[in-house]
């Protein structure tokens, strides 16, 4: 009994042994492959890859550090959005401004197939009803119920406003990351929407002030200042004072000024900042006195009325602030 338990241990030890062997000898044969990370040649890490050619190359010294790579991209080309668009075999990508990141299917409208014919009048009413289901079961519960109506409030608020995807994606994150935290109990879903939407705009640079976001939402701006400010406490968001500067470009597009007089209003602003001219004074005010100072040096004069009509403010704010700015910064202004 002691014999065979012996050989049993000798047979076992030597298949580990053989398998080690093979283990060992294929790890021999197969080459590893090291990515390369900077240039043999001047050690730099600035290195460019060229896809047309598949080549790794050096930015600085111009050494093709490595060749004939695999293209990890589509095998089809595109000329235009359309074919973009149709050669494509992917989905759109995740996205915040739908409650479940658009990541769930739905049924067109439209009662054709995949081929684009017509769907036969037999089958529209099965068609119909898959469809409704489908848009009952997206949403599940009273939370994801409520998330979609915040997220589409939110989606045509940023249309009113015409803000960038971007904004519409950071609003998104956080009111979703106000939810996570509970902190809309209490409060009305549409005066947090409109809070989360002022605070991405200020966060992504594009301002909007308290009266605009008032226009396009359905709460006072009263109950929009108080929800955002609880928000950005609770959140601890990193939020910088607006500067003038923001505001110059899009003042300058609604009285169609010239590049010209948007450079000198920011430069004039840049001068005033310098001097503290723009502390404790509100934004709006302080950009739109730039600008009509600007548009007076540079021969395309805009009345006090109309600058104010743009940026919201009164005409004796632009006053005001124009005299100051006029009188520190050393600047004639023949009226």
């Amino acid at each position: 009994m002691v014999e065979i338990e012996r050989v049993r241990y000798s047979e076992t030890v030597n298949r580990d042994k053989i398998k080690e062997m093979i283990r060992a000898k294929k790890e021999k044969e197969t080459p590893k492959e090291t990515e390369v990370y900077s240039c043999p040649e001047c050690g730099s890490q600035n290195l460019v890859h060229d896809y047309e050619r598949a080549e790794l190359v050096c930015g600085d010294c111009g050494l093709v550090v490595d060749a004939d790579f695999v293209d990890e991209g589509p095998e089809w080309r595109a000329f235009d959005h359309d074919q973009r668009m149709k050669r494509s075999r992917v989905g759109a990508p995740m996205t915040y401004t739908i409650h479940d990141k658009g990541l769930s299917t739905m049924i067109d409208w439209r009662n054709r197939d995949s081929y684009g014919k017509s769907i036969s009048s037999k089958n529209r009413a099965q068609l119909y009803r898959l469809r409704k289901w489908q848009r009952r079961i997206r949403v599940s519960n009273a939370t994801e119920r409520n998330l979609a109506f915040a997220l589409s409030e939110l989606d045509r608020m940023a249309s009113a406003l015409g803000l960038p995807r971007t904004v519409r994606e950071t609003a998104s994150v956080i009111y979703r990351k106000a939810v996570d935290k509970n902190l809309i109990r209490g409060r009305s879903i549409e005066g947090v929407a409109a809070a989360a939407l002022y605070a991405a705009c200020r966060q992504c640079g594009v301002p909007r002030t308290l009266d605009e976001v008032e226009e396009v939402s359905r709460v006072s701006r009263k109950e929009i200042g108080r929800t955002y400010r609880f928000i950005s406490r609770e959140l601890s968001l990193k939020l910088m004072p607006t500067s003038p500067i923001d505001y110059v470009p899009r003042f300058c597009s609604g009285l169609n000024l010239k590049g010209e007089v948007q450079s000198k209003s920011v430069e004039i602003l840049r001068q005033a900042s310098e001097k503290e001219l723009t502390s404790g004074r509100g934004p709006t005010g302080v950009a739109a006195a730039a600008i009509y100072i600007a548009s007076i040096l540079c021969g395309e004069r805009r009345t006090q009325r109309e600058v104010a009509d743009v940026a919201g403010v009164t005409e004796v704010t632009i006053r005001n602030r124009y005299k100051e700015l006029a009188e520190e910064l050393d600047i004639e202004i023949i009226l």
